[in-house]
């Protein structure tokens, strides 16, 4: 049966949060939905925005954006100008995370279901959407978005629990002690699984053991805990855990449910075959001999298949029916995939699962491309929800409507069925399909054109052969960037900026081989307060895919100037010439006070005024009524490097007294700038007013100081085109250079030079992963392939996947072996090559 639930109102909530009322509405409207981002707001009647204040971002800066889109309800920690927002209610609190947490908690006291709570090192997330997918055939479930197990996300997890849910998998992730206490109070699992202990996020512990008590504190409330005995530090911590409850007797009666391959348990695995593409697994259990098959081989996933076996077991799922489930178990696609599609369209394909979350963070990606002014959106039947379906499409529908679609289309019986529910929105157009196949047969009867599509379909109608059709054929070597890294990575230089310091990123060189367009979108999404291109037409790209930065051009043209006013893009302006040069086309337009940015040289001798120009220069800019200095700026020759600390201090000093002499004769200070991504965090005193943001962004640091905190976020990859066996004494490829000393195994793959693969990699100077193991390159480098040495990968075979570089075998290892800098590996990536994005958040 449905729960039955209180109307959730702003009262209930100031009530549980034990917040006290800044400004009351007169009508109080029910809550559906907690929103922590103002850009990511799906029914604006019914959210309670909750002002989040961090070292990064303060929410409440966002109230009146809120509040323009429509929002009413708001959780405060600051005073605010209620006169400004008639008809909203504010609740004031001490501390806005802490009130989200206890109306999470009160909110979880609402059910008495089964909860399932997930933590350990690794595995968290894969055994989470696991369980969802075995466990939704028998329960109406609900789960944590994607990663959301952080002391914010927890919180936004549990408030997804409707009156239909049956079961809750909820995971919980810590990065130091006093977190997970909080977190056990909103989850409140009653059966509990620790996947395993290792090293990630050790950083805020003592030591293995004290991370391993913290997290077990997650399930001091639990009937049940499954885990594995054969993790030694995990096993001896649980077994004292244990005996702790039993001997003060202040804990619920734990009950474990242990597995092992070395030792007893209650399930003892008893063989692990490894086959083609699958994985036997048999186990002893309750002495009868049970067994499943997974169709997977890597041992991570083995490790995660039989904790979900013993939940399953524990929940009374029959063993045939875990047996069936097991053998169709689905792998785990944690991100959405952004790639170019047919008739120059943008396809997002998250098709891994279809439900409401996860349909509503796909629409927010979804609402970002704003190179295509049509938005299309495919979406599948959503199975085992647990609502009425007239009332469950109703809800998608009003999703959708609250967005810019162009066109919807549904594929499925259900959606068929309730197909009045989009129709009630007349600017939508809408088109409904029975099945895929149908769809497939009349896709030649629809268009699709320089638009971006959402394909969203659960796994049971095959989106993937629509993706086949949708997607444009690429070439088999592909770089794929990962845009959530991009994310994490300009954070983390946030964090160490000082307050007020703006953020200006580099986008020149297609994104430093990444991706112009897709890489400015997410940073304007995040935040950015300016980009920066070398060229102007890289900058009217920009424009005309819908992005509204402020965009200084660093290598404008003069002949290009017209067309850089027309498109409000900044030049830089570096010696009298270029000035002139603008200020004579300023004149001719009729343009006043038209932003520029003043390089000057301070020692790099590259482009610049020099100092003995100052004055000069000073007096060309007192009386031009045509500029206005949006920025002063310089580069720095060596910022890295700290035998030239001396020298870039003094180019910081040269550029304060020059921009000096030259604000004298201005009416207002212009920014100023010289810190790069080394000097952000090598010379804090240098971030003045902006700093630049280049290859830290992407995830390389120069510096040494963040390796440990940046993402690399591109990944190379290609596939293996051939096998070959070759004899001893044969020679392999140009030149005839290699020579087979012994019989070898060789793959040929799919990259060569014109790809941005160097010829100096070529002779064993570099290795690719096959399998994840070393191959040594075989001879030259060729234009479009090169050969690799697989003799002691004898899994290896046509199309796997080979890895150039990746987070696992980074850009700097292979500058080092080519001898040149990361920025020219990156850069040097060749336009055949097809990006990739995915998007984790």
């Amino acid at each position: 049966m449905p729960h039955t639930l209180p109307s959730i109102t702003t009262a209930l909530l100031r009530e549980w949060c034990n917040g006290q009322w800044l400004a009351q509405a007169e009508h109080e409207e029910t809550i559906e939905w907690l929103a922590i981002d103002s850009r990511r707001i799906a029914d604006e009647v019914h959210t309670l925005f909750i002002a989040l204040s961090t070292s990064l971002r303060d929410g409440h800066t966002f109230i009146a954006d809120c509040y323009n889109k429509g929002v009413r309800s708001f959780l405060v920690s600051k005073q605010v100008d209620v006169a400004s927002f008639p008809g909203a209610s504010f609740i004031l609190v001490k501390d806005t995370l802490t009130a989200a947490q206890q109306i999470a908690t009160r909110y979880r006291k609402l059910f008495t279901i089964p909860v399932i709570g997930v933590t350990g090192s690794n595995g968290k997330t894969i055994v989470k959407e696991w369980l969802y997918q075995l466990l939704s055939p028998s329960f109406t479930t609900v789960r944590s978005p994607k990663s959301y197990n952080s002391q914010i996300g927890v919180p936004l997890s549990v408030w997804l629990l409707e009156p239909e849910t049956q079961l809750g998998i909820f995971e919980a992730g810590i990065s130091q002690p006093g977190e997970m206490d909080k977190l056990e109070h909103i989850i409140r699992p009653t059966i509990g699984v620790f996947t395993n202990a290792g090293e990630a996020h050790s950083e805020g512990f003592l030591n293995m053991r004290q991370k391993i008590n913290e997290k077990l504190l997650l399930f001091r409330n639990a009937e049940h805990l499954v885990y594995c005995r054969d993790h030694h530090e995990l096993n001896e911590c649980v077994s004292q855990y244990v005996n702790n409850i039993k001997h003060y007797g202040t804990e619920a009666n734990l009950k474990l449910f242990t597995w092992s391959q070395k030792q007893d348990a209650d399930m003892r695995i008893t063989a692990v075959n490894k086959k083609s593409n699958q994985t036997f697994i048999e186990a002893a259990w309750q002495q009868q001999a049970i067994s499943i098959s997974i169709p997977f081989t890597d041992n991570a996933s083995v490790e995660n298949a039989i904790h979900c076996w013993c939940i399953l077991l524990l929940m009374g799922i029959a063993q045939h029916d875990i047996a069936q489930r097991m053998h169709t178990l689905q792998p785990v696609s944690m991100r959405l995939e952004l790639r170019q599609g047919i008739n120059d369209c943008t396809i997002i394909n998250d098709t891994y699962n279809s439900d409401l979350t996860s349909f509503q963070i796909a629409l927010d990606y979804l609402g970002q491309q704003k190179q295509h002014h049509h938005h299309t959106v495919i979406l599948s039947d959503m199975q085992q929800i647990g609502k009425p379906p007239a009332e469950l499409y109703d809800e998608v529908a009003n999703l959708i409507g609250h967005r810019s679609i162009y066109r919807f289309i549904g594929i499925g019986p259900a959606l068929y069925k309730n197909k009045s529910a989009f129709r009630k929105h007349k600017k939508l157009r809408s088109i409904f399909f029975k099945t895929t196949d149908e769809f497939l047969k009349n896709i030649h009867l629809l268009t699709f054109t320089n638009e971006a599509v959402l394909l969203k379909g659960a796994r049971a109608f095959a989106f993937e052969k629509i993706s086949l059709l949708l997607e444009q054929k690429i070439h088999q070597t592909v770089l794929s960037i990962n845009l959530s890294s991009l994310t994490h990575n300009l954070n983390v230089f946030r964090a160490h900026l000082l307050p007020g310091v703006r953020t200006m990123a580099m986008v020149k060189a297609f994104a430093y081989g990444s991706g112009t367009y897709e890489i400015a979108s997410v940073l304007q999404f995040s935040g950015i307060d300016y980009l920066s291109v070398a060229y102007t037409d890289e900058g009217i790209m920009l424009r005309k895919a819908g992005v509204t930065l402020p965009i200084m051009v660093m290598s404008p043209e003069a002949i290009a100037f017209d067309r850089m006013i027309a498109w409000k893009l900044e030049p830089e302006i570096y010696n009298f010439r270029s000035l002139q040069a603008f200020t004579d086309m300023a004149h001719t337009l009729g343009v006043l006070a038209y932003p520029i940015h003043i390089k000057l040289d301070t020692g790099m001798h590259r482009l610049g005024f020099m100092p003995g120009e100052m004055d000069d220069l000073t007096a060309q800019i007192a009386d031009n009524p045509h500029v206005h200095i949006a920025s002063i700026f310089s580069h720095l020759a060596a910022s890295d490097d700290s035998a030239q600390d001396e020298f870039t201090l003094q180019q910081a000093a040269l550029l304060e007294q020059m921009a000096a002499t030259l604000t004298k004769a201005l009416t207002y200070k212009p920014l100023l700038h010289i810190a790069n991504s080394a000097a952000i965090v090598r010379h804090p005193r240098l971030q003045m007013d902006m700093v630049r943001l280049g290859l830290g962004l992407y995830g390389i640091d120069g510096t040494g100081i963040l390796h440990d905190q940046l993402r690399q976020i591109g990944t190379l990859k290609t596939t293996i085109a051939q096998v070959k066996d070759i004899p001893a004494g044969d020679t392999i490829g140009y030149n005839r250079s290699a020579v087979a000393t012994t019989p070898m195994r060789i793959a040929v793959i799919s990259i060569g030079y014109a790809d941005g693969y160097p010829r100096s990699m070529g002779n064993g100077n570099a290795y690719v992963l096959v399998q994840g193991r070393q191959a040594p390159t075989v001879g030259i480098i060729c234009m479009d392939m090169c050969m690799i040495d697989i003799t002691h990968i004898p899994e290896a075979k046509e199309g796997d996947d080979v890895i150039i570089f990746s987070p696992a075998l980074p850009v700097t290892l292979l500058a080092t072996w080519s001898q040149t800098i990361p920025y020219e590996i990156m850069t040097g990536i060749s336009q055949r090559v097809k990006r990739v994005y995915v998007n984790e958040e």
